[in-house]
């Protein structure tokens, strides 16, 4: 029996509907190099792409995932891992995307906004440990609002409006 431990996460990513790599973060060293992470990656997406079920053993490891669209997201965890954890991590994942994507998760909407997927994942997952599993806190804590006309176009202007005031009473003085 292991001892209980906080780092419950191994690896999570989302491949698409051919098993190629768009996101994918691993916390600790069981596949050190990215040729062992590939490998990996495309037997899991192999054993699990046409099945129905939610959850896999694997490599002695517990393996949930979901399937969205054209993406497969898979949180990894250590075989003795408690499965409904895990699934807590992948429900968080799916559904703090699925606002952020403006309930688009598919492929193409991944792409175009993954660095807003990373801090997604970084608020969900830190070091393998498991910091939030409520997708309304993490949705809060990125700032990701379904009505926001666009986070860098209001900063741009903002910032636009701020340098033309500092400019105007610079002339003025």
């Amino acid at each position: 029996m292991q001892e209980p431990s906080l780092y419950t996460i191994k690896a999570v990513f989302i491949l698409d509907n051919d098993g190629r790599r768009l996101l994918a973060k691993y916390y600790d060293d069981t596949f050190p190099s990215m040729k062992e992470q590939m490998v990996f990656e495309k037997n899991v997406f192999n054993k699990t792409s046409r099945t129905e079920s939610e959850i896999a053993f694997f490599g002695g490891m517990t393996i949930v995932y979901k399937n969205s669209i054209d993406l497969f997201l898979y949180v990894v965890g250590s075989s003795y891992e408690n499965e409904l954890m895990l699934m807590s991590v992948l429900t968080c994942l799916f559904e703090s995307l699925n606002h952020m994507l403006r309930k688009n998760v598919e492929k193409r909407w991944l792409l175009e906004n993954m660095d807003g997927a990373f801090l997604v994942l970084d608020e969900i997952v830190d070091g393998g440990v498991i910091l939030e599993s409520d997708p309304q806190q993490v949705i809060q804590k990125v700032n990701f609002r379904a009505d926001d006309g666009g986070l860098t176009e209001q900063s741009v202007a903002q910032v636009l409006q701020s340098a033309k005031e500092q400019i105007k009473w610079s002339l003025l003085k």
